[in-house]
Order: structure tokens, then sequence, then C-alpha cells
């Protein structure tokens, strides 16, 4: 009984004490002002009918935007417990800032690249993206009706719901539906 009432003092001291520590503000916080950076992360790629099996969103052969940093890193201790590695998708996205579809950069596909794609969208993978801690799901490609010409969506149409200082919700609209060909160069767009 006494150790009991040990541990249930030490969680209440713990917890007072960690109420009284400076934080610093930032993506964490969740409030943004006007035209601030916003961070779409990449999360994980794997099949849809085995959501065990995942893999790092690049270890497909997907291309990253042109913006190469950040201006803050992004771990919380729940992410680095469970294993998530989160990587920055290079988009330049700015809070309350509408984009008209850009592309970000362009796939060169030759045969392994197109290999890869194929098998991924032969077991119907899907891929896990965040912003703001909100969780976005989308899918890397299709088949055709009798399964033999395959498809990659190449077009990200992200809309984000705001009220007031926050973001509240995103959405993810997979368009642009292109053939999967050897040889090709696939530009990759968002909005």
């Amino acid at each position: 009984m006494g150790f009991s009432r040990w541990k249930v003092a030490a969680a209440a001291f713990l917890a007072i004490v960690g109420s009284l520590l400076p934080v610093d503000a930032d993506e964490h916080e969740h409030t943004y002002t006007d035209k601030e950076e916003v961070v779409l992360w990449m999360n994980t790629v794997g099949p849809y009918h085995n959501r065990q099996e995942t893999y790092k969103y690049f270890s497909l052969p997907f291309c990253a935007g042109s913006k190469k940093t950040i201006s803050h890193y992004h771990e919380t201790l729940g992410e680095a417990l469970q294993g998530v590695e989160l990587e920055f998708s290079g988009l330049d996205i700015k809070f309350k800032e509408e984009v008209m579809q850009t592309t970000y950069c362009e796939i060169d596909l030759d045969k392994p690249k197109q290999d890869a794609f194929v098998y991924a969208i032969k077991n119907h993978y899907w891929y896990q993206m965040y912003i703001d801690d909100l969780p976005i799901w989308g899918i890397v490609g299709e088949a055709d009706e009798n399964g033999e010409e395959h498809y990659l969506w190449t077009y990200k149409k992200l809309e984000i719901g705001y009220n007031g200082n926050r973001i509240v919700d995103v959405n993810l609209t997979s368009e642009g539906k292109v053939k999967l060909m050897p040889n090709t160069r696939i530009a990759m767009s968002y909005s």
C-alpha cells in the first residue's frame, strides 16, 4: 500500500514540475501566422491489405520538391518511440496562401523505376503524409480493367481547412493519371 501511494505522489510531482517548464513555440503549437511555412511530411508507403507492412515513402522512386530546408526540425517523443521517420516533402506550402497547380519535380522513368511503381500498383500501395500532425492518405496509382496497363497519380491536390490561426482539416485528391511507360519523363505536381 505504501509503494502505491509513493507512485501517485511521484506522478503528481512530475506533472506539476512539467507544467512549469518553458515551452518553445513551433509546429507543435498548431498555430500559424498568414504565409508562415506549413510542412508536408512524407511518412510511409505499403500495401493497403497489409497495413503492418510499411516502407519509407521515398523507397519508391518518387521525387521530392526543390525546397531543401525547413525552419525547424520535427520529431516528437511518440514518433521516436514508434519508429516513425517523417521525411520532408520539399514542397513550399504557406499558411492561407493558395498555390495553383505547380510542377515540383520530374521522374525519369527507366525500367527499374517503372517495375517498382507497377509492383506497388498491383499490390494496392497507399501512402501516408502529415500536415500539422493531421494524417493524409493517398493511393500510388491504379491498373486498367484488365490489369495490363498501370497508371501513376501525378497531381496532389491538397485542400487545407483552417479556423483562425489553426489548421483544422486536410483533404487530398489524387489526379493526373499517367500511363507508366519506360524511358519517359513524368511531371509531379501539387496545388
